[in-house]
C-alpha cells in the first residue's frame, strides 16, 4: 500500500477545478497586470480544457489519460517555477507562481495514478 497517494482521480478533478478557478481570478485581486496576469489566466484556462479531456469523472471525454493529465500538471508547474526567472518578476508575483507551482507538485505527489475503482469519489483503497 502506498499510503502517501491517497487522493483518487476523481478528487484530484475536483481541485482541478477549483484550482483553475484559483488561477484565473486570483491574479485579478493580487492586482497582477501583464504577463503575471495572462500567464496565470493562461494556466487556468489551459487546465479547464485538459481536465475537461481527461479519462475521469469530472470530464466530457476521455482523451487524455489520466498519467498524461499528471505529467502536463508538471510541466504547468516547471513553467510556473521558471516563469519569475525568465520574466525578472520578483516579490508577490514571484511568491505566487512559487506556491501555485508547489501546490500543483504537492498533489501531484499525493495523487494515486492507479486507484482502485471502489471507492473512487474518496480516498484510494491503495491497492
Amino acid at each position: 500500500m502506498n499510503s502517501i497517494r491517497f487522493l483518487t482521480p476523481t478528487i484530484h478533478g475536483l481541485g482541478d477545478y477549483a484550482a483553475a478557478v484559483a488561477l484565473i481570478v486570483l491574479p485579478f485581486l493580487l492586482g497582477f497586470d501583464g504577463l503575471a496576469l495572462w500567464l496565470s489566466v493562461a494556466g487556468g484556462v489551459g487546465l479547464i480544457g485538459y481536465s475537461l479531456f481527461t479519462d475521469y469523472t469530472f470530464s466530457l471525454g476521455s482523451v487524455i489519460s489520466f498519467k498524461t493529465h499528471l505529467i502536463l500538471d508538471l510541466t504547468a508547474a516547471a513553467a510556473f517555477i521558471a516563469a519569475p526567472f525568465v520574466f525578472g518578476w520578483a516579490g508577490l508575483v514571484m511568491g505566487y507562481y512559487f506556491v501555485m507551482a508547489a501546490g500543483v507538485i504537492l498533489v501531484v505527489v499525493l495523487t494515486d495514478p492507479n486507484p482502485s475503482k471502489v471507492g473512487d469519489f474518496g480516498v484510494s483503497a491503495g491497492i
